[in-house]
């Protein structure tokens, strides 16, 4: 099990009301609270239809939900969170790095973050910025291709 706090930041399909918001509650309930992640950038790949989140200049902002569980539920989530990103895959889709997050409702909190791993993607097409920083912004964000993610 990881040390640190119990809580993720989702930007993307893991968010409440997307495709994989089911994953992220596998563990049982979570409290949602509107975040921003300082100082990373988010992309939207296509045809995959899910979003890449990677180090940014520090003014960007990537917005999303702090999802905080109890120990045992977080016991049980992440492996299904960390499957679910491809932290385990070789090369891995995604790396989870510990984040301090500014909540919406004021104030810091310390939150892990699935980062893009696969940096050549970003420069091939389909890769596109998303200048707002919130991936649910994105047009046909909802449609993944067949088998992914």
């Amino acid at each position: 099990m990881t040390p640190g706090p119990c809580s993720v930041f989702v930007y993307g399909t893991l968010m409440p009301g997307e495709r994989n918001a089911h994953v992220a509650t596998r563990g049982g309930a979570v409290l949602a609270q509107g975040a921003g992640l300082r100082g990373y950038a988010l992309y939207h790949l296509s045809p995959e239809a899910y979003p890449a989140l990677v180090p940014g200049p520090p003014g960007a902002t990537v917005r999303g939900q702090l999802l905080t569980y109890t120990p045992a539920a977080w016991r049980v989530a992440l492996p299904f969170l960390d499957d679910l990103e491809g932290l385990h895959e070789t090369p891995p889709l995604y790396t989870r790095s510990l984040v301090t997050l500014q909540l919406d409702s004021g104030g810091e909190a310390p939150g892990w973050v699935y980062v893009y791993a696969r940096a050549e993607r970003l420069g091939q097409p389909g890769a596109q910025p998303v200048p707002s920083g919130d991936w649910r912004a994105v047009p046909g964000r909802d449609r993944p291709a067949p088998g992914e993610r």
